[in-house]
Order: structure tokens, then C-alpha cells, then sequence
């Protein structure tokens, strides 16, 4: 059914809601995201949306996904799609497949933004802003019958130069286009919404506006998720969550407080009809807002209720925050962020009392999670892009040399630089209790992205390290991740084989998809946990080959992405197209924790021969 039918028909005793789900990056995730899905049909959204990844990067799992929720689960889903940088014929591919699915709503999206107007070539020249597909999606009678709604930006779009009142004008076309419904992006500041609401239909927008709230799920992907929307933050917020930010329970808590909060002002003083959770493929915390709201019809629990500091369930203990778990100088805190997930028993999901399916990750999983996890991967919410061109060229430069991009690995451990293509965040304090190593390594052209300090048992309150609730103790094997050429691998490999006894794991993949590792298939690293009070132990970053794979296509994109900012033949495209194309990414873990000088001991060897590093592999 179409959306803007149901929503004019809807006349239920509360405000309706909608739900959205992005495709996982593993199989496993992606059917164990399904029974998941079918648990919070029984709330009964009004409708559930699909992520379209950039460029269309996940269209055979978002049309899989997007087809599911239709047929099987039996609820009117909105497909996500996103229309430049798409390939010619591949937005008529999509819509087709979606009409085939029986799907009747489509939420149309820009998505990645040109890579700066001189050297950008629209893929499909159709289609260059949403409103392109908008007016293309109705205009064309083999797809006019679909319904379409479109983005807002309360607190305005990230590339906006122009002003609010303009891009409320931008708005406006679309809807005049034919876009009959308003999903907005995430936002936290309800003052904030309510006046540029007011705009809106000032303007003489009257087609519904639905307010997209995220649950804050814990600190570390609050504040990526709010850089990469553009999101304002109130400071009364960053006040409340500061003080709890090591604890991503009370984080979690604290997050579901504020979504209902929202909702009651938003639905009594905006008259919203309905609001739209981003669930980050997590279900707990649509579960206890529908509570709090009093929207399940089986629960009479209040609000004051979700305030309380509810104590952590078995197996259910606190990831780390990823700033605190990963140095931010790995991988663009996107799949990064170490949004990890509890650990879990060695046994499939669902299969056993403590390991529930439906609580079995109750906070973001992204790469340093279990890859079974129906939360694995990057949600990057409606294709944002997490590179700015001028971004790139102010910060980065012009790089035509290998020893250019040294030169800016360097700047960055430096902190003369405040991001990389890798790591939108500055070098944390945790990085610096390795600096040495990590410079060591890039100044020898092995450009670090990732790493840890091995630490053990330190206090769940330390400044630095710590993370989860009071009285715990935290641990943490070294690892390093880096970029190197393939004779470096060779190296590597036979460095871990003749020397690591034991002691050393390691993957190594290219952009090709070839892949070297000494961990048995199956095989996982556990590399950061914790010890609290009145909990089982807390496995909160692992890393395992599926996961790393996953990670890797990843890393690699943003070497092209960064390329294309710019022009084609120039040097700067040919030396990142190269190291994209020649060079493999390598991760090491040495499992001697309570040695914090093992993992570079082995790499460096000093006071013996030369290491790895240094040119000799034995």
C-alpha cells in the first residue's frame, strides 16, 4: 500500500512509527537480522525502510532486504535510493526490481555529493539532485505509480552554502515534483525542529513531515553518526552524556530517556502524526521506547522507569566506546568506531537460554563486533559521504609521491593534521601511549590506520583506557593495522612463522580479495575485554578473518574515494589509484597482553637483529 494512502488512513489511538533497517555486510548478519525484524513487526510499524548504500553499493542486499519486509514479513516497506554516482540504467534496474517485489514507496535521495564540480562527471547524466528523481520517478509512467518521499534537514544539510531559507525553497520543488512524504534526518534539538517546521509550512509544504529520531546506542556512535549528519547538539546534551561516557549502559539508558522525552514534546507541540526510528538493526531500544510511550498496548511501565540505571544482563555487558577500544587513526570510525558488540558464547544466535536472539547485541556492532551480528557494518545513514572535498584538499593536499602520503600519515600522529582519509577524528590519548611504535612504522612507509595498546587490567575508571561500569577491570592485546606493499607481506609472513611462536596473528588482504592468515578458519581474536562486578566477562572488540574481509572493502573504497577529488590523469589520482590497486592491508595482534612491548619487540626486534620493519624477516 502506498505510504501517503496509510498515513491519511491511519487512526489509531497514538502516532504511528516507522522503522529502519540497512543491509548487513555478512550472510550471517543478514539472516539473523530477519527473525529480528519479524520480533518488532509485532508493534506494528505502519511501514519499515530500507538503506541504500552510496553509489548503489548495496543494491542486491537492499533489494533482497526491501523485497523480505514486503513479501515475507508482510509490511509496506520504503526503499531507499539514492541517484548520483549511480550507473546509467541502474536507477531503472532498482525500481523495476523494487515494483517486482511489490514495493510502492520510494524514499529519494541524492546520496554521495559531486567530487567538486570541476572534475565531476555525473555517472547517469539524468541525475545530479533529488530532485532529478523525483521528477524522473513520476514522470516516467512505467514508474509514476510509486509513491515518493524525500529527505529534510532540520538542522540543515552538511554541503548546504546557501542558507536555510534556500534549502527550504529546495524542499519545496521537490514536493512540487510529487514527493507526498518528509522523512528528516536524525536531529536532537526539538526547539530547533519546531521553528523550522514552522518555516516549512510557511512555505506551503503540507505534505507530512515525519521527525527521524536515533536512540543514542553509545557514545562513541553518537558522535560519529552526528558528524557524518550534520547534526547539532545541544549543549545540555553533551553535558548529561559526558559524565557517563565510559559506560555504554547507562549511555544506552540515558538515550531511550531522551527519544521519549522527544517524542511526547514532538507529537504533542509540533502535531507530528507519526515519527521514524533509526534502529541501527538493534531492537531493544525500540522495544523500551514503544514502553515508555505506552504505545505496545501491553505495557503500563512509565518513563521514569527507562531512567533508572538498569543493571547490565548476563552476557549482555558493555562494548567498549570505540574511542577508548580502537585509536581513532584506524579506519573512519565508520565500520570503525569499534561499535562493538558484548561477546557471545560459540554457538549460533538464538541457541540458548543466555544467548537469546533478541538481546544478543544490544549495542552497535560494526567492525570490531561478531560478524553474526544482524548489526554488523556501517548503517552510514542515506548515503552520507564521510569525505568532504574540501576537506580533502585542505588538509591532505596534492600527494604525488609515496612519500607524500608518509608525510601525511606523519602530520597526522603529529597532530599537525586533524584527520585522515581513514580517521575523521584526531589522534586519541590511547594512540599516544604507542606513539613511538606508530611512527616508527610510517615513517618505513607502513602507513598505520589502526591500533591498541596492550593494557592489563586496568581500572574500568581510567581516564585513557577504561570503559564500562564502575568497579571493573579492562584488558587489551596490542594489535596494528597498516598499509604495505606485497613484499612486505612476504616478510610479514615469514617473520610470524619463523619467529612468532605462537604468540602472533595476522591478515593480510588486497583490493583483489586475496587474503593470507595464520588463524585457523573459524578462528576468532578476542582483543578487548572486561571484568565487572555481578557480570560474565565482557568480549567487547574481536577481530576474525569475516570480519576483517568486510572491513577491507571498506578501507580500500576510500583510497578511490579520495582519488576522485581529483582530475582524472592527474598525479595525484594515479599515485592513489596505485596504492589502492598494489598495496595490502595487514592487521597484527600478539597475545602476550601483560607484555606491553611484544607486539613491537617482535616487529622491531631491538637490541638484536634487524625485525620486519627493519629489513629482515628472520
Amino acid at each position: 500500500m502506498k505510504f501517503s494512502d496509510k498515513i491519511a488512513d491511519y487512526t489509531g489511538n497514538r502516532p504511528f512509527f516507522t522503522l529502519e533497517f540497512f543491509p548487513p555486510k555478512t550472510d550471517q548478519g543478514f539472516e539473523n537480522l530477519q527473525p529480528r525484524i519479524a520480533r518488532l513487526s509485532t508493534l506494528q510499524p505502519l511501514a519499515v525502510t530500507v538503506t541504500w548504500g552510496a553509489g548503489g553499493n548495496t543494491m542486491d542486499r537492499s533489494l533482497e532486504l526491501a523485497g523480505l519486509t514486503q513479501t515475507e514479513h508482510g509490511i509496506d516497506t520504503i526503499m531507499h535510493l539514492t541517484c548520483t554516482n549511480m550507473e546509467k540504467g541502474t536507477v531503472d534496474a532498482a525500481l523495476r526490481a523494487a515494483k517486482e517485489r511489490g514495493i510502492e514507496n520510494i524514499l529519494a535521495l541524492r546520496g554521495d555529493p559531486p567530487r567538486g564540480e570541476e572534475h565531476w562527471i555525473p555517472t547517469d547524466p539524468r541525475f545530479t539532485h533529488g530532485i532529478d528523481l523525483v521528477s524522473y520517478i513520476k514522470s516516467t509512467p512505467e514508474f509514476s505509480h510509486f509513491c515518493v518521499g524525500v529527505a529534510a534537514y532540520p538542522d540543515g544539510h552538511t554541503e548546504n552554502e546557501e542558507g536555510e531559507d534556500q534549502e527550504i525553497e529546495h524542499l519545496k520543488a521537490k514536493v512540487d515534483a510529487g514527493a507526498e512524504f518528509i522523512i528528516t534526518q536524525l536531529f536532537y534539538d526539538v526547539d530547533g525542529f519546531l521553528r523550522w517546521q514552522k518555516k516549512v509550512r510557511a512555505k506551503g509544504i503540507q505534505v507530512p513531515i515525519i521527525p527521524g529520531i536515533m536512540p543514542i546506542q553509545t557514545y562513541a556512535s553518537f558522535l560519529r553518526l552526528t558528524k557524518l549528519c550534520g547534526t547539532k547538539v545541544p549543549h545540555s546534551l553533551m553535558s548529561e552524556l559526558v559524565p557517563i561516557r565510559h559506560d555504554d549502559q547507562l549511555v544506552k539508558d540515558h538515550g531511550v530517556t531522551l527519544a521519549v522525552q522527544m517524542i511526547q514534546r514532538l507529537t504533542e507541540e509540533g502535531q507530528v502524526p507519526g515519527v521514524h526510528f533509526c534502529t541501527l538493526n538493534l531492537e531493544k531500544s525500540v522495544h523500551r521506547l514503544a514502553e515508555g510511550l505506552g504505545w505496545t498496548g501491553a505495557s503500563s511501565r512509565v518513563t521514569n522507569r527507562l531512567i533508572a540505571d538498569t543493571p547490565v544482563q548476563l552476557l549482555h555487558a558493555l562494548p567498549a566506546d570505540s574511542s577508548r577500544v580502537v585509536d581513532p587513526h584506524h579506519a573512519a570510525d565508520s565500520a570503525t568506531s569499534g561499535l562493538a558488540a558484548a561477546g557471545l558464547p560459540q554457538q549460533e544466535a538464538g541457541k540458548g537460554e543466555l544467548n537469546n536472539a533478541s538481546t544478543w547485541d544490544d549495542f552497535p556492532n560494526g567492525r570490531f563486533g561478531d560478524f553474526k551480528s544482524p548489526a554488523f557494518g556501517d548503517p552510514n545513514p542515506w548515503g552520507a559521504s564521510v569525505i568532504s572535498r574540501n576537506q580533502a584538499l585542505n588538509e591532505w593536499g596534492h600527494p604525488k609521491t609515496v612519500d607524500d602520503l608518509t608525510d601525511m600519515f606523519l602530520r597526522y600522529l603529529h597532530s599537525k593534521l586533524a584527520s585522515t582519509p581513514f580517521s575523521p577524528t584526531p589522534l586519541s590519548p590511547e594512540s599516544m601511549m604507542i606513539f613511538p611504535h606508530l611512527e616508527r612504522l610510517t615513517r618505513k612507509g607502513w602507513w598505520t590506520v589502526g591500533s591498541q595498546p596492550a593494557v592489563d587490567g586496568a581500572p574500568s575508571t581510567d581516564e585513557v583506557v577504561g570503559w564500562g561500569p564502575k568497579g571493573g577491570y579492562v584488558y587489551q592485546k596490542c594489535f596494528v593495522e597498516f598499509f604495505v606493499e606485497e613484499e612486505d607481506v612476504g616478510r610479514i609472513e615469514r617473520r610470524v612463522r619463523e619467529r612468532g611462536g605462537g604468540w602472533v596473528d595476522y591478515f593480510a588482504a588486497n583490493l583483489k580479495g586475496d587474503c593470507k592468515t595464520n588463524v585457523p578458519d573459524g578462528g576468532r581474536d578476542a582483543v578487548t575485554w572486561g571484568v565487572f562486578p555481578g557480570q560474565e566477562i565482557a568480549q567487547s572488540t574481536i577481530i576474525e578473518k569475516e570480519s576483517f574481509l568486510a572491513w577491507k572493502d571498506e578501507a580500500f573504497s576510500f583510497w578511490a574515494e579520495w582519488a576522485l577529488f581529483y582530475p582524472p590523469e592527474s598525479e595525484e589520482r594515479k599515485l592513489l589509484d596505485s596504492v589502492r590497486e598494489n598495496r595490502w592491508l595487514v592487521t597484527i595482534i600478539h597475545h602476550e597482553f601483560p607484555n606491553k612491548d611484544a607486539l613491537w619487540s617482535f616487529l622491531f626486534d631491538e637490541g638484536k637483529e634487524n625485525g620486519v620493519v627493519d629489513g629482515s624477516s628472520s
